[in-house]
């Protein structure tokens, strides 16, 4: 591993040369397990997921105890419960997530404004202004590290370079709670032993042709000729090349707004009750919307998603005249939007989604959102966004205090009674 105030290649002590390297990548280590183990203590150091506990489900966090076993995200969770039987499966609490990477992003951005989100978990953060006030690349990172732990008492990496694709490897490989620091003027040093695939673009398939072909490292990649990589890859191949050089331009884009907000249920078993369907399409609206609410955000488009049977998946959008926050226009449009999707091809539904699309911060939190009713044709509103809000209002007081209260939408009650009645 490599680590601050050394140098990057053979590990003999430097004074710190990472002034010029100034471009930061933050991970969090596990995040959604280690988010889970601030309530679970009592599973630290053991093999751990959080996911669903269905055999449909797939695992969103591994604990590196689980590693161990082959243990990955996103694998499918009966995978993961055959290579270790006693797993230990921790059902996900999104609403914690959320709050922990706010104040993950909070901390990056009392260093700095320079913060370019990439996910939840994740961001680049260019710290050449911060230098003066906070000290060398290499110190912010040990400094980040420290108050994201004071914050949350969550784990990180933070990998510092030159360029965000190497400052991307080394919090890869850095991993866990470390930081990796590669001065500016060592960086294609470092990286010429890398094997090739830690290069962005090179997935399994290229890499095997890569292989192929001799070039397995990184410094094999740096001496093709970036024309003749052309000529055999496309316009992949010249990035490539750059990318194995130590090139990247790319510069860290502060992204102020989430681009969207999605939620999504995988059934245990498919679905072919249309009033089940409903039922759910609009505990997902709510769901989604609630989480718009929570980053004090609206919606400017929504999606549905149905995965069939045959894990062929379908989308159906729609764009809003005015942005939207509220449970109810969100499930109103979801409830069109299935209807096309199901109407064009019925299948028993696998999983079921809702996306927030466009989802920015409104122009005027006092603007008008778009009422139920005018959406159904009514020329007199007999509801007003402030009945809406009040409703929505109530129901995420709830969530917050009781995550696990059954207060929902008088509408989402109906549809329960029928999705029993129609189970006889």
């Amino acid at each position: 591993m490599v680590s601050a105030g050394q140098n990057s290649v053979s590990g003999q002590k430097y004074v710190d040369e990472s002034w010029d390297a100034t471009i930061l990548h933050i991970d969090m280590d596990a995040f959604f397990l280690s988010v889970e183990l601030l309530d679970y203590p009592q599973f630290r150091g053991r093999p751990a997921v959080v996911g669903g506990k269905s055999p449909r489900s797939v695992v969103t966090s591994a604990s590196y105890e689980a590693r161990e076993f082959g243990i990955r995200s996103a694998m499918p969770m009966a995978h993961a419960l055959a290579r270790y039987p006693r797993l230990i499966v921790i059902e996900p609490t999104r609403e914690k997530y959320s709050q922990a990477s706010q104040s993950v992003m909070e901390v990056l951005h009392d260093i700095t404004p320079m913060v370019e989100q990439l996910s939840i978990d994740e961001a680049f953060v260019d710290v050449e202004g911060a230098r003066r006030r906070l000290g060398s690349p290499a110190q912010i990172a040990s400094l980040i590290k420290e108050r994201i732990r004071e914050a949350t008492q969550l784990p990180s990496t933070v990998g510092v370079a030159a360029t965000k694709s190497l400052a991307k490897i080394l919090s890869d490989r850095s991993k866990p709670d470390g930081i990796g620091v590669v001065p500016a003027n060592r960086t294609r040093e470092y990286l010429a032993p890398l094997p090739v695939n830690v290069i962005w673009g090179v997935g399994p398939k290229l890499f095997e042709r890569l292989n192929n072909a001799a070039i397995h490292t990184v410094g094999d990649l740096a001496a093709q000729d970036p024309v003749r990589m052309k000529r055999w890859l496309g316009v992949t191949g010249p990035q490539i090349v750059q990318l194995a050089r130590g090139e990247d331009p790319r510069p860290v884009e502060p992204r102020q707004d989430a681009k969207t907000v999605s939620v999504e249920h995988t059934f245990d078993h498919d679905i072919t009750d249309p009033y089940l369907l409903e039922k759910n399409l609009l505990d997902l609206s709510y769901e989604c919307s609630r989480r718009v609410r929570n980053e004090g955000l609206a919606a400017g488009g929504i999606s549905v998603k149905v995965k069939d049977v045959d894990f062929s998946t379908r989308t159906k959008s729609v764009t809003l005249h005015t942005p939207a926050t509220s449970g109810a226009v969100f499930f109103e449009h979801t409830k069109h939007l299935l209807e096309g999707l199901m109407s064009q091809r019925w299948h028993p539904v696998r999983l079921l989604g809702v996306r927030a699309d466009r989802v920015a911060k409104p122009v005027e939190q006092s603007e008008a959102q778009e009422s139920l009713f005018d959406l159904e044709g009514s020329s007199t509103q007999t509801h007003s966004e402030k009945d809406w809000d009040a409703t929505d209002k109530i129901l995420d007081d709830v969530a917050q205090k009781f995550p696990a209260a059954a207060i929902k939408p008088a509408t989402l009650l109906r549809h329960q009674r029928q999705a029993r009645m129609s189970d006889g």
